[in-house]
């Protein structure tokens, strides 16, 4: 059975203030940044014009954890809100949604409405049905994936985006783009999801670069905003692959941020998957369907796979973004200690599950050293 649904309003733009009438008790959920440079007035003084109370818990970390979420709980069960506002990047986002789905476990929480204000382009986070927890001492991430993690409301305003470091924009672009891609290639796909991550995908090629090279073009800006929403509508409901599954691990063991993670392994997995360097899979025609949006049909199917994996590796080169997880900082001996780890942890993600072809932990292993050291067909 195939199915689809987009539960989450999206608004763009300034909406804030009119949603703020519906808000008496706001609690606000974002990182030590957003709240002490003063950007998280943003949603503070929406909810002042209309004489809301509100708190404000900034202790969202990237890459948040279970202490993090664990003190959320206990603060939100006290304050009692009847919105929760999620303000800042999927770190912020994920948060919220943690906090809202435990905080749901001990009190009712079907009145409190939930809204993403997502100040980046790249996690889908504020559409989707997922949300990513760290375990530090166990240095492993935790995928939580259920419909009731979807926000309300997302608010999409590409003026927040503007003062994003390039590096940034760079990162979470890169996880647009994975994000569109392995939803169009998992195994859950159907024409719904396909449309959704097809416009993605369209919108990365029209807009990622300029959005880096030129921050305050608020054209590209929001055309990124969109494109990253459209592929957390497409992830979702379709799912994601290996991809995430390794970029989780190796994010967990050596803290490279999540959509850098993702660029860099995406060409290793797309080889794979398509069976490049063996049999061509069928997933490989995908592949070459997604060439054929981007202009980058060949006459041959292997031929436009590969053309699709060497443009992925040009967006990283392009975006300066370190193209191997040896380039990433890691040296050869900490990499082989947690080779094991990391490709057990991968195989075991929820997100591999719908990866379009089965994989060992072996096979994983050796994905992993080609990354490391930049082998590609």
């Amino acid at each position: 059975m195939e199915q689809f649904s987009v539960r989450t309003k999206i608004m763009t733009g300034n909406a804030l203030d009119d949603l703020a009438r519906q808000i008496h008790r706001g609690f606000v959920v974002t990182d030590r940044f957003m709240a002490e440079s003063g950007r998280v007035s943003y949603v503070t003084d929406a909810l002042d014009q209309v004489g809301a109370q509100w708190q404000v818990f900034s202790d969202v970390q990237a890459d948040p954890d279970v202490a993090t979420v664990t003190k959320g709980v206990s603060i939100i069960q006290e304050f009692k809100p009847d919105c929760v506002l999620a303000f800042g990047g999927g770190s912020a986002i994920d948060a919220a949604k943690a906090i809202v789905y435990f905080a749901a476990k001990t009190q009712d929480m079907r009145d409190c409405l939930f809204v993403a204000i997502p100040t980046t382009s790249g996690t889908g986070s504020e559409v989707s049905r997922f949300a990513v927890i760290t375990d530090r001492e166990k240095e492993v991430k935790y995928p939580l994936i259920d419909d009731s993690l979807l926000p309300d409301v997302a608010i999409l305003d590409a003026r927040l985006t503007a003062s994003v470091p390039p590096v940034v924009t760079a990162d979470t672009g890169l996880d647009v783009f994975t994000h569109a891609v392995e939803a169009f290639v998992c195994t859950a796909a159907n024409d719904f999801t396909d449309a959704a991550a097809e416009k993605s995908i369209k919108l990365v090629r029209r807009h990622l670069l300029n959005a880096y090279q030129h921050p305050d073009d608020l054209k590209a800006r929001q055309g990124m905003h969109n494109a990253s929403c459209l592929a957390g509508v497409a992830f979702s409901n379709a799912g994601l692959g290996l991809n995430h599954g390794m970029a989780h691990a190796l994010g967990a063991r050596f803290h490279i941020p999540h959509g850098r993670a993702n660029g860099i392994l995406l060409p290793y997995v797309m080889s794979f998957n398509a069976g490049c360097s063996e049999t061509l899979t069928p997933t490989a025609k995908r592949y070459a369907q997604i060439s054929r949006l981007l202009g980058l049909e060949s006459s041959s199917v292997r031929q436009s796979a590969l053309n699709l994996i060497r443009t992925a590796r040009r967006y990283v080169e392009k975006l300066n973004v370190p193209s191997t997880i040896q380039a990433a900082g890691v040296s050869a001996a900490e990499f082989e200690a947690a080779l094991d780890e990391m490709a057990q942890a991968a195989v075991a993600d929820r997100c591999t599950a719908t990866n379009p072809r089965a994989c060992t932990v072996e096979e994983v292993a050796q994905l992993y050293r080609k990354a490391y050291t930049g082998k590609l067909p």
